[in-house]
């Protein structure tokens, strides 16, 4: 595993962290979707920087980690505002649309980023590690640091993305009524994929329940030691695989995710029995 990432980039926090601020009180504040993503931005933040620090980063690549926290979900707040779902495949690749706001559409079109930060030294990485925190897989062209900064925050994203789903309302995630959430039944596809100990694709996700599974199914994705220990010692993988239907089926659905998803975080990648 590259354990290395070589930056000058000094990150001036308290700038960045106002110059989030700002960007943010465009934005209603009092509507549940754009608090949920003003808090999970700075957990992410925080996580970030926790990641780096495990790995024996230096001081800047540790700031640099955290500010690729601080700026991955602006394109969030787009999103809500002018789609109001958090779902991609209903709007727009919020990652992309977020580096857009960031970097511009193109070369000749600058964007936010030099509200954050003065020094375009990192622009790149940044861009690049923001692009891609959402997506399937890291795209093999990144050079290997590109793909460290990327990793440390997927992995970050990963985990909050665990505590949200507890700590919100599925209305909230994933447009739909609680009754909704409840009912549905897992996929034959998302299950399939689900056993296969990988990420749901987007694509295949067709139910409320799918969406949940999916973002269980992340844990598998998890790449640093501590990211794994921070999600059994937060506890909301074992609430969220406590999943509780009211659909017959659902609930020996689950009864199967929480049996492979135990044997995972026990085993690993292996094959299962």
């Amino acid at each position: 595993m590259q354990t290395i990432l070589h930056t000058n980039i000094q990150v001036d926090r308290e700038r960045a962290k106002n110059a989030f601020a700002a960007y943010v009180e465009n934005y209603n504040a009092s509507d549940e979707k754009i608090k949920l993503k003003i808090d999970h931005t700075y957990r992410v933040a925080d996580l970030c920087e926790q990641i780096a620090r495990s790995l024996a980063l230096d001081e800047k690549a540790v700031n640099l980690a955290w500010l690729a926290g601080l700026l991955h979900d602006v394109g969030r707040f787009e999103q809500i505002r002018n789609f109001g779902t958090f779902i991609d495949a209903d709007s727009v690749d919020h990652a992309q649309y977020g580096a857009d706001i960031l970097f511009g559409l193109d070369a000749n079109e600058g964007g936010k980023i030099r509200d954050y930060i003065t020094d375009a030294s990192e622009d790149m990485r940044l861009e690049q590690a923001i692009r891609c925190h959402s997506a399937f897989r890291i795209p093999e062209e990144y050079d290997e640091e590109t793909k460290l900064l990327s990793n440390i925050l997927r992995d970050a994203d990963k985990i909050d993305i665990l505590r949200v789903n507890v700590d919100t309302a599925p209305e909230e995630i994933y447009n739909v009524t609680t009754e909704e959430l409840y009912q549905a039944e897992v996929t034959k596809a998302v299950m399939e994929s689900f056993f296969e100990e990988h990420a749901t694709l987007r694509s295949i996700k067709k139910t409320p329940i799918d969406h949940l599974v999916g973002h269980i199914s992340l844990v598998y994705e998890l790449v640093f030691p501590i990211s794994r220990r921070l999600v059994e010692e937060q506890g909301y993988l074992d609430i969220l695989l406590g999943f509780e239907s009211k659909n017959p089926k659902t609930r020996e659905q689950f009864v199967l995710i929480n049996d492979r998803m135990r044997h995972f975080l026990k085993h690993g990648h292996t094959p299962y029995v």
